[in-house]
């Protein structure tokens, strides 16, 4: 029989996991849960997969709006598409998630779904990391996908609740994580339905924001989405303590997990200084908060696969 989580050191952390699952599908448990409402949710950037020295939709509209600059040399010399265009990796993290996601929204506009998805896919296979020496494609943490597998075989449904595009979590969702796009809830443009000569239709993306899911949005969204309250959920910075607090605040008690990166040596260190999504209440207050915390330097014996 194969070892379970096989990444993860064998401390509390991965202890905690354990426990949890086994109590709550466990018939003869007093913390049984019926299979129907082991709702297991995950930030994505930061929590799934690596977002230093910036999100990896960011170099994807990054390389979009160079291309579009071509055509639209002035583009260059407006914000936010200035700020966007710096060569320090890090430079759009000066305008803050929101902003970048309103400046994605303005470059992607006029493509349909299908063609976003084709090229989001396509970008991702060839596409490198500027810090790390890897494609974006194999940016997924290890011991992520094996804490998503073990979930899935113990009979939870895993869903990704991001800040992110939805349109661009869900091009890589089924592939890189098993989590099908109907399970990735994040922040979303406006759409258009187009039709045809024929009869037929296709979906448009608008300029302009309908979501953006962070922080409270993300509980009001699981609502929405989800229909039930998560049992467990995983994140990595303050900006998920509001999804964090509402797996742990049912009549079940649940189990929240923040990822704190302290590896700078396979990956990044950062923490408070991160302006992008700092995590500094979670660390603060991981105790009275019920939260626990997962060190990469010292819980994951692998990162990356």
């Amino acid at each position: 029989m194969p070892a379970v989580l096989p990444s993860w050191r064998d401390d509390a952390a991965r202890s905690a996991i354990l426990n949890f699952v086994a109590l709550t599908t466990d018939p003869s448990s007093a913390h049984f849960v019926a299979q129907e409402d082991r709702i297991a949710v995950f930030g994505h950037d930061g929590t799934l997969w690596c977002e230093q020295p910036t999100t990896v939709q960011t170099l994807f509209a990054r390389e979009s709006l160079e291309k579009l600059a071509e055509s639209a040399p002035s583009l260059r010399d407006r914000e936010p598409f200035r700020t966007l265009l710096e060569r320090d990796p890090t430079a759009a993290h000066r305008l803050g998630k929101r902003a970048i996601f309103e400046a994605m929204a303005l470059i992607d506009a006029g493509l349909t779904l299908p063609e976003f998805e084709a090229r989001v896919r396509a970008w991702l296979e060839v596409t490198p990391n500027p810090a790390l020496v890897r494609l974006c494609a194999n940016l997924v943490y290890q011991p992520q996908l094996e804490l998503l597998q073990y979930l899935r075989a113990s009979g939870f449904s895993t869903w990704i609740i991001s800040a992110g595009g939805v349109d661009f979590i869900r091009a890589l969702s089924q592939r890189l994580y098993g989590i099908p796009p109907e399970q990735v809830v994040g922040s979303s443009n406006r759409i258009e339905q187009r039709f045809d000569a024929f009869g037929g239709s296709v979906l448009c993306k608008l300029p302009t924001v309908r979501l953006f899911n962070d922080a409270e949005a993300k509980v009001e969204t699981i609502a929405d989405h989800i229909g039930r309250r998560p049992i467990l959920a995983f994140g990595s910075s303050d900006s998920d303590l509001p999804m964090l607090r509402y797996a742990m605040g049912g009549p079940t008690p649940g189990l929240a997990l923040l990822l704190h990166h302290d590896d700078a040596f396979r990956e990044a260190a950062y923490d408070r200084e991160n302006h992008l999504s700092p995590l500094i209440e979670g660390l603060d207050h991981a105790r009275e908060l019920g939260v626990t915390v997962v060190s990469m330097a010292r819980d994951w014996k692998n990162v990356f696969a």
